[in-house]
């Protein structure tokens, strides 16, 4: 009979410890799998507090976690590399158009100019895009061809009014342009040819600037004489 009792005491004291068990179990709070007790954050954003998942990981704005001046600079100077070098096809062949139209001996001279510093580093641009891997284009854009077409149906004052007009808007924003890769670009390269044709650009700009003046002077004393 006492073997019997202790039997009874030791299997329900056996029933009680299993059944605490399990409850302890069902009620302990589970983890998601990867996020180590914080929530995964969507792309680019923080997790939640614990320990970060896999797309937890802060990033930077705009390159889904790559640091800006890589993928972005290298965009810059894609850009910059192509722009130059239509612009300055276009500068040749409106400076050839101007030793042709012009009028004033100041625009044929500014038109020579054109086209033997931008012959030049027309040349140089094309050394650093090779290097670069990246192929320029051999025309002018089609705005630029459209400005040409334009002008070379002028003659004389008229197209001297309009030259010099143009070419003080065009340097102006090429010294703008030179200006942002010379300070922000990514290339090393490409950034040394903006910095060192700049100053050739903002003479260019000083010479337009005095030509417009000298081209308004002359019409209006052609304009009096008449």
């Amino acid at each position: 009979m006492r073997n019997c009792k202790q039997l009874v005491w030791w299997t329900t004291g056996a029933a009680v410890l299993l059944w605490s068990a399990m409850s302890f179990a069902q009620g302990y709070p589970q983890t998601q799998p990867g996020t180590m007790g914080g929530a995964p954050g969507t792309m680019g954003q923080p997790g939640a507090p614990g320990y970060p998942g896999t797309a937890g990981y802060p990033g930077q704005a705009g390159t889904m976690g790559i640091p800006m001046g890589t993928a972005g600079g290298q965009m810059q100077d894609h850009t910059f590399m192509m722009k130059a070098a239509e612009g300055g096809l276009a500068e040749v062949q409106l400076g050839q158009l101007a030793q042709q139209n012009g009028q004033s001996q100041a625009v044929k001279d500014f038109g020579k100019r054109m086209v033997d510093d931008h012959s030049k580093a027309n040349d140089q641009l094309k050394q650093v895009a090779s290097q670069a891997g990246v192929t320029l284009p051999a025309s002018p854009s089609s705005h630029d061809q459209a400005e040409y077409n334009k002008l070379s149906k002028m003659q004389g004052d008229s197209f001297d009014k309009a030259y010099a007009k143009m070419m003080v808007s065009d340097h102006k924003k090429d010294v703008s342009e030179f200006e942002r890769e010379a300070n922000s670009g990514g290339n090393a390269d490409v950034k040394a040819f903006a910095s060192q044709t700049l100053p050739t650009l903002q003479d260019h700009l000083k010479m337009a600037e005095q030509m417009e003046s000298s081209v308004k002077s002359e019409g209006k004393g052609n304009s009096s004489q008449q």
